[in-house]
């Protein structure tokens, strides 16, 4: 066997014992879970809170709130601008930054009641252990001797 083999070999089993450590497994766990919560959040946001948004404020859109940059510039609706030449499309923006600031909310809400769930859980008193059958013995003898 080549030095050239041997060290690829060498270089395949370090790359297997780093990808299997718990750590890389669970960081991977991690993203895919984050990407399937994240997915959930932007379907609450986009098909339930948003909607109800629309309804609540007549139906206002930013999205197609621009400036023109140059004269060339005559569209009515942002997709043909941009088309036409430079905009600042401060709408898109401004649509954005609204949904960032509902889905921290969102998750805000989400993981407070978490933690109070989990908070109720630590504060729930435990049953006291079992005494262990040397002190069930040794008490049965004691009962028995006070009679």
């Amino acid at each position: 066997m080549s030095a050239v083999d041997e060290k690829g070999r060498r270089i395949l089993t370090e790359f297997r014992e780093f990808a299997m450590k718990g750590n890389v497994v669970d960081l991977a766990v991690g993203v895919i879970i984050g990407a399937a919560f994240g997915a959930i959040v932007t379907s609450l946001v986009g098909d339930i809170i948003m909607p109800l948004i629309g309804a609540a404020t007549g139906g206002l859109d930013f999205s197609n709130y621009y400036l023109p940059l140059s004269k060339a510039v005559t569209a009515t609706n942002l997709a043909d601008a941009k088309k036409q030449g430079a905009v600042l499309a401060y709408g898109s923006f401004l649509t954005l930054t609204i949904n960032f600031i509902i889905v921290a909310f969102v998750l805000f809400i989400v993981i407070r009641a978490i933690n109070t769930l989990k908070r109720k859980e630590a504060a729930a008193p435990a049953e006291p252990p079992k005494p262990s059958a040397e002190v069930v013995l040794l008490t049965e003898i004691r009962d028995l001797l006070k009679k």
